[in-house]
């Protein structure tokens, strides 16, 4: 039976850090597809597979930014998080800020998880493995 590819959702405007994540999950054991959305206005597209996004597959996981352009990561969180058919995708909040209210208002919109990103290249890289690792080998994700 062939292995079931996690598609793996991952807005971040940042184009050295979505290269870094893009690493760490080609060299984890888990079978993923990575697709990489530079704003919140494109990752709701995608998710709900408008426009040019018309045959996105739906994620297992969205790895999500909180500072983005054009509809940043609150926003999007919040959206996805009131869409009927999409608030069952677990959602990781993956940002550099440590502020008290980021994380609170986070998790006030329901995210799943709350990383702060390491600024260490290898702490960052090994951040990103666990955190595949805990939802694709640890976690039952509901299905679509």
């Amino acid at each position: 039976m062939a292995a079931h590819i996690i598609t793996i959702l991952l807005v971040e405007d940042n184009p050295g850090d979505a290269d870094l994540v893009r690493e760490a999950l080609r060299d984890n054991k888990v079978c993923n597809e990575l697709h990489v959305m530079p704003d919140g206005v494109e990752a709701l597209a995608f998710l709900r597979r408008q426009g040019r996004h018309a045959r996105a597959p739906r994620p297992d996981l969205i790895l999500l930014d909180l500072n983005l352009p054009r509809k940043d990561g609150r926003e999007v969180l919040q959206e996805i998080k009131a869409d009927h058919d999409l608030k069952r995708i677990p959602v990781v909040v993956l940002t550099t800020s440590k502020q008290e209210q980021d994380i609170l208002s986070a998790y006030n919109l329901n995210a799943n998880c709350y990383v702060t990103k390491p600024m260490d290249l290898d702490q960052f890289l090994h951040v990103v493995r666990s955190i595949d690792t805990f939802w694709f080998s640890i976690v039952s994700l509901p299905p679509e």
